[in-house]
């Protein structure tokens, strides 16, 4: 099985993916760590414009799943349950729904709440203002172009939604009652 998670910034995907790999006992694949990896290759600045940017390359390059295709080829190869985040185009959907046992989780919390969440977290690519924030969430909100981030259109696929606007564990609780009601998944402590 495969959970891939979307949704915006900051608003509690990585929090969602530590649950699943450390009570559910989900193996994590990154596109952040794959694109971190990618820029630092390349020398490049990292930032969410340049992550972006390389994101978007790789795709029209190659195909609309492309960096997905990636992260699942090698999540099939190690085997087992594994967590795919962050799921930005409508493609890398339609790219997993052909090929695994599939479930797409999204996640999103308040603006402010959301900003205040990353300016804590300190990642290269939180270093920014509100307003610099909010732009590079609308910038991959919404697009006509296969290969170009379009969240929104990944959250309205989502068979499971998630508001992270309280506690970590009320957020867990929703997503624990998701896992053991729908998709019948039950914890599995990792030691």
């Amino acid at each position: 099985m495969i959970i891939g998670i979307t949704g915006t910034i900051g608003s509690g995907k990585d929090t969602l993916m530590e649950l699943l790999k450390n009570e559910y006992s989900f193996k994590h694949y990154s596109v952040r760590q794959y694109l971190t990896e990618q820029l630092n290759e390349d020398g490049l600045e990292l930032n969410r414009t340049a992550m972006t940017n390389l994101a978007n390359s790789l795709r029209e390059e190659n195909h609309p799943a492309f960096i997905i295709e990636q992260l699942f080829l090698k999540a099939k190869a190690e085997g087992g349950n594994a967590v795919i985040e962050s799921i930005r185009t409508p493609g890398e959907v339609v790219f997993l729904k052909e090929h695994a046992d599939f479930y797409l989780f999204a996640v999103d919390a308040d603006p402010n709440l959301r900003y205040e969440r990353v300016q804590k977290r300190k990642t290269a690519t939180d270093r920014v203002d509100f307003n610099t924030f909010m732009a590079e969430e609308q910038r991959e909100m919404s697009n006509d172009e296969p290969h170009m981030q379009n969240i929104a259109a990944c959250v309205r696929l989502a068979g499971n939604r998630f508001r992270n606007n309280s506690s970590i564990d009320m957020f867990y609780k929703k997503v624990r009652k998701a896992l053991e009601k729908k998709l019948k998944i039950s914890a599995q402590k990792v030691n």
